[in-house]
């Protein structure tokens, strides 16, 4: 029994249909901080890696952004790779870059042929969202539309309409992520995200952040999320699991879910 959709890249199931995929972040600032991550984490062997391009002091230098997505991409082989930044209206790191800057720099990566997935957030507006869907055909990228509120957990069906804008404007997979305030907000988020898997034809990720959140990182997949986030050396959001975790957790659930 599958409880998620799985992710499709180009002719290819993302994890041959495994669930949940797990991500793990990359968030050094420099090559070097990067690719030690880099090396930590592979052995590991997630299912997809994500580069928080947010985080890479550099990012404003075009050449170096595109030539280290490339060095990422040499090194982790078959694992595919999503690049990400998060605006800091969306709880990312302050970068010197205005949106058109940071669409021409999706372009260069995503023409690069470096990177499997991207991820760009719908609040940047219609306008720009649209690039970014133009973009994704384009190339080939899978588009991954994103939303993030570090704050609250808004009502379920406030998250049910925002999966379902994000299909509607084009993505390829929807994702939201929010902060729960009580265990009763981590259910908010589960029955929206069961609502999203049984109403949406895309796959849907989501997430509730913090302490209380770690419970919808480890069986968030039963309730229709393609993806987990877990840490593989360095968190980029709060309430992440070391990725060693998430998997034992999902051995167990997944065994007494089989009846084994």
């Amino acid at each position: 029994m599958s409880f998620s959709r799985p992710i499709q890249l180009n002719n290819t199931l993302l994890g041959a249909g495994k669930e949940p995929l797990v991500c793990t972040p990359l968030v050094g600032a420099d090559e070097a901080a990067v690719l030690r991550e880099l090396a930590v984490i592979l052995p590991k062997r997630p299912d997809l890696l994500e580069w928080r391009v947010d985080f890479f002091a550099a990012i404003a230098d075009t050449g170096r952004v595109v030539a280290l997505a490339r060095a990422i991409c040499q090194q982790a082989g078959d694992i595919p790779l999503l690049f990400t930044r998060r605006s800091t209206r969306e709880g990312g790191q302050p970068i010197p870059l205005d949106e058109d800057q940071v669409l021409a720099l999706y372009a260069a990566v995503c023409r690069s042929g470096a990177v499997a997935l991207c991820d760009y957030e719908l609040s940047a507006g219609e306008a720009h969202f649209a690039q970014a869907v133009a973009l994704a055909r384009e190339t080939g990228v899978c588009l991954v539309a994103s939303f993030h509120n570090f704050h609250e957990t808004p009502p379920a069906e406030a998250l049910v309409a925002k999966f379902a804008a994000m299909e509607e404007a084009g993505a390829d997979v929807v994702k939201i992520a929010v902060m729960p305030q009580s265990p009763r907000d981590v259910l908010t988020l589960l029955d929206a995200t069961l609502t999203a898997r049984e109403t949406l034809a895309v796959p849907v990720i989501s997430m509730a952040m913090g302490g209380y959140g770690a419970v919808s990182r480890l069986c968030g997949w039963v309730f229709g999320s393609s993806v987990s986030f877990a840490v593989g050396e360095q968190s980029s959001a709060p309430g992440q699991v070391p990725v060693e975790d998430v998997n034992r957790v999902v051995d167990v659930l997944q065994r007494a879910i089989a009846g084994r």
